[in-house]
């Protein structure tokens, strides 16, 4: 069922993370013709599709998540618009919906939280002593076939 206000019907809205999603009204489309397979359809048709959002500038992230993602995009980032592109698909519709799916998966991966720090671990005494116990074990087994006429 579409949901009013979307992408002529496209299956959205795109959750990004928890209840956050991609706000329609700042996505900004552009399309331009394909290369690749298609016949005579495929210069005719403008299937590639670039998904612009201007991430510097929104207000459907909390400011938190928009820092993160500035920092962790910023080597994508053109004057703080992420751009994203598609052309696998030679129909215009799968290749939005797959753009913005993409934009979604990036945002969701760019704004998630800094794992938690490693804790060091200390090897139990024990199991320290007991390797130290075999290895000195096989040394001997080791050390007690040397110089020995075994032919």
């Amino acid at each position: 069922m579409p949901v009013p206000g979307n992408m002529e019907g496209m299956s959205g809205p795109y959750q990004i993370r928890g209840s956050v999603s991609l706000p329609e009204a700042e996505l900004q489309w552009r399309f331009s013709r394909s290369s690749g397979p298609g016949g005579q359809h495929v210069n005719t048709s403008d299937s590639r599709v670039e998904l612009l959002f201007d991430l510097a500038a929104t207000r459907a992230l909390p400011e938190v998540w928009k820092a993160r993602a500035l920092e962790r995009l910023a080597s994508r980032l053109v004057d703080g618009v992420l751009t994203v592109r598609a052309s696998e698909h030679r129909s215009q519709w799968r290749n939005r919906e797959t753009a913005a799916v993409r934009l979604a998966a990036l945002l969701a991966e760019a704004t998630a939280p800094p794992p938690k720090p490693r804790r060091a671990t200390r090897i139990p005494r024990g199991i320290n002593e007991r390797r130290l116990r075999e290895k000195k074990q096989r040394a001997e087994t080791k050390r007690g076939r040397q110089g020995r006429d075994w032919g």
